[in-house]
């Protein structure tokens, strides 16, 4: 079935704190639309209102036809207790809730109640339509093409995160939705994860909204670019692709700014030939009454008519201020200005493994050797699962071994995203469990600190907890900048930051003088931040290129 979602006049906010407004979209058959914008723009909650699951505070959204199914896949997939892989794998798909419905339909075919034979239908179709029918039978055929090689009865709270990831992105490509509303997809997945979600988006005949900070993943797939701006507060609808939104933002922004400071100018000249007039209307009746018992006749007509033509300037000038078409201001938008403090060098070897072994389960890692030395940065690459964090944890002394021996060398002081982001999970307040964690450094700059990684008062309070992904990503990078480090491990840094906060940790990864240990599945980021080494895992073995 072909489905179109148009959404009209949509406004959503947070308290008395606006996220959008006015906002107006169709998306159409077939179409892809990346949904853009910096934490906390409002991505997630219009996902939420696109897809029923909450009321706008006003506009409206309405599907065409009216009960085609949509899609929507939250950034988080959650792991319920008790839940098999292969009950995650039917409530993603919406087969669990097609199924509850059509016995509810049954039964009441059975009981004879009233309008029962349409009930029936409606729901046998959207049972078929969601590929009910063959679930299991492609459910097993995609688990193998993925390497999910866990039986689909296992409880998903036993896998690994790389199983979950794999398990997460099944969920997806066994879906057959109508609309697709996929909020950050591309997290936890490997390059070849992300190669299937590209060719399963780009072959999807269903329309689609998704929310990625990937950014190659955006310049391969969508159509279109949806940009919530939350310093304009304003809601931006750029045609072509990625690569072509970022150019007409860019000379939208330029275009703005100048327009502003034509305004500005002008409107400057203006008020400043007003008040010159003016200072010279009130000279010329100074003059006028000083002279006033000169007798001069003729003179102090001149005087006069003087005086009135500069008021009479001055009242012309005021009026061409009050017909200026008033521009307003762009607003400057928040920037992330990351640094990563640096503490003083560690000795020439940073770390080894020597003849290094683990044994988990099946999973076998070594045996590998290993030296990292001073300065070296080192890209990690490797398929999920395949022992990337393994290593990390080996290197860094935090794993036991069943054979051979690791080390870090003297003076090495590690920071590492994927740890300290592990420590805003609690109930405490972000303010107390950050300032646990630096307590030699006073409460106000801690707040100034967070701050300056766009946490605000309305954040320090709040327990950690309940911070966002991104949030807690944040922090755990102004942790980064509060403590000084000259081993910096960084696994995954990439998932659920924003763009703008993407790009300023490349610029601050390029200033970093220490050892550095990247693991990262972003094409771009590769790319673009320095590496003098790269090693690949494979199945728990490490080779360097």
């Amino acid at each position: 079935m072909t489905a179109t979602l148009v959404a009209k006049d949509l406004a959503a906010g947070h308290g008395d704190r606006t996220l959008f407004s006015g906002l107006d979209l169709v998306v159409a058959p077939g179409e892809v639309i990346g949904l853009v914008g910096v934490n906390g723009a409002g991505k997630s909650t219009l996902l939420r209102l696109l897809a029923g699951l909450t009321e706008p505070e006003q506009g409206a959204v309405r599907l065409s036809p009216p009960h085609a199914t949509v899609g929507h896949l939250p950034q988080e997939p959650e792991r319920r207790p008790g839940e098999t892989v292969r009950d995650f794998l039917a409530r993603r798909t919406g087969v669990a809730a097609a199924q509850t419905a059509l016995d509810a339909a049954t039964q009441a075919l059975v009981d004879g109640a009233p309008g029962a034979d349409d009930t029936y239908a409606t729901a046998l179709e959207r049972w078929l339509a969601l590929g009910a029918a063959d679930l299991d039978e492609r459910a097993d055929e995609v688990a193998t093409s993925l390497g999910l090689d866990v039986s689909l009865d296992r409880h998903m709270t036993d896998l690994s995160g790389g199983q979950a990831a794999r398990a997460g992105l099944a969920s997806l490509l066994l879906s057959r939705y109508d609309v697709f509303l996929l909020d950050e997809p591309t997290n936890d997945l490997d390059l070849d994860g992300l190669q299937r979600l590209e060719t399963f988006v780009n072959g999807l005949r269903a329309g689609t909204v998704l929310v990625s900070h990937d950014r190659e993943f955006l310049a391969r797939t969508v159509d279109r670019v949806l940009e919530l701006d939350l310093a304009q507060q304003e809601v931006n609808l750029y045609g072509g692709g990625y690569a072509s939104y970022l150019e007409e933002r860019e000379t939208a922004r330029r275009h703005a700014r100048e327009r502003y400071e034509e305004y500005a100018n002008t409107r400057s000249a203006l008020e400043t030939r007003a008040r010159t007039q003016r200072a010279w209307m009130e000279k010329g009746v100074k003059n006028a009454r000083r002279k006033a018992t000169d007798g001069d006749k003729i003179g102090r007509n001149a005087r006069v008519e003087a005086t009135e033509k500069q008021a009479a300037k001055a009242r012309q000038t005021d009026r061409m201020i009050e017909r200026l078409e008033a521009v307003e201001e762009p607003r400057k938008e928040w920037e992330l200005r990351m640094e990563i403090a640096a503490a003083p060098r560690s000795g020439a070897v940073v770390a080894t493994l020597r003849g290094a072994q683990v044994r988990r389960g099946d999973f076998r890692f070594g045996p590998v050797d290993l030296q990292i030395d001073w300065a070296d940065r080192v890209a990690v690459t490797g398929a999920n699962g395949s022992g990337k964090s393994t290593l990390l944890a080996a290197l860094l002394g935090r794993l036991p071994l069943d054979a051979g021996a690791a080390a870090l060398g003297p003076g090495v002081v590690v920071g590492e995203i994927d740890q300290a982001r592990a420590l805003f999970f609690g109930g405490e307040s972000l303010l107390d469990a950050f300032g646990a964690a630096v307590p030699e450094t006073p409460p106000a700059e801690v707040r100034t600190l967070l701050a300056k990684f766009g946490l605000k008062a309305d954040h320090v309070l709040r327990s950690a907890a309940t911070l966002s992904p991104g949030e807690r990503t944040r922090a755990a990078l102004a942790l980064l900048q509060a403590r000084g480090v000259n081993l910096l491990v960084l696994d995954e840094p990439t998932n659920h930051l924003d763009l703008p906060a993407i790009e300023q940790l490349e610029s601050a990864l390029a200033s970093y003088t220490g050892t550095l240990l990247l693991v990262t599945h972003d094409r771009r980021m590769l790319d673009a931040v320095h590496t003098t080494r790269r090693l690949h895992v494979t199945d728990g073995q490490v080779t360097e290129a």
